[in-house]
């Protein structure tokens, strides 16, 4: 059950459980579509809430293009559409708000002079900064009882699992 939806069009899974062969309980893969799900849908909330706290021009997929700037350094709008999938106006619209917020800035490319490059500005890492540290408080607080080597783990397993989704 996978569709094509949501902000930065990236495949999501369906919220209804899968049946396991025999109607009742889930298969394995299942019950991987169906957590998966859920934690999407409230990965999105919890982004929305955090992004309109901040600012209410600021989109929860906005964050995402923030992170990944600050991660990359300076880039293209396109090579920015193609890591999350997303079609350039989509990306552009986002970058649009950003850039009025004074969190990223633009410059020439110095290897196309018809191109530009965006990146992040000293307020960007600041206000990015911030974000941080309040998104990974409220992770601390609600993963408070996991271990370290649990949270490791945890890692470890979103980490391949977004390898293998890309």
């Amino acid at each position: 059950m996978v569709s094509q939806a949501g902000a930065g069009g990236a495949a999501l899974l369906a919220d209804a459980p899968a049946p396991g062969a025999n109607g009742g309980a889930p298969s394995g893969i299942g019950a991987v579509e169906r957590e998966l799900a859920l934690l999407v849908r409230r990965s999105r909330s919890a982004s929305r809430r955090m992004s309109q706290q901040v600012h209410p021009d600021v989109d929860a997929a906005a964050f995402g293009l923030l992170t990944r700037l600050a991660e990359v350094g300076a880039s293209r709008p396109s090579d920015l559409a193609e890591f999350f999938g997303v079609g350039k106006p989509t990306v552009g619209r986002q970058l649009t708000c950003l850039e009025q917020l004074g969190l990223v800035g633009r410059r020439p490319d110095p290897d196309d002079g018809r191109a530009h490059l965006l990146e992040v500005t000293e307020h960007g890492r600041l206000w990015l900064a911030a974000q941080r540290e309040g998104r990974q408080a409220v992770l601390a607080a609600r993963l408070a009882q996991w271990s370290d080597r649990e949270l490791v783990d945890l890692a470890r397993v979103l980490g391949r699992l977004n390898d293998v989704l890309r």
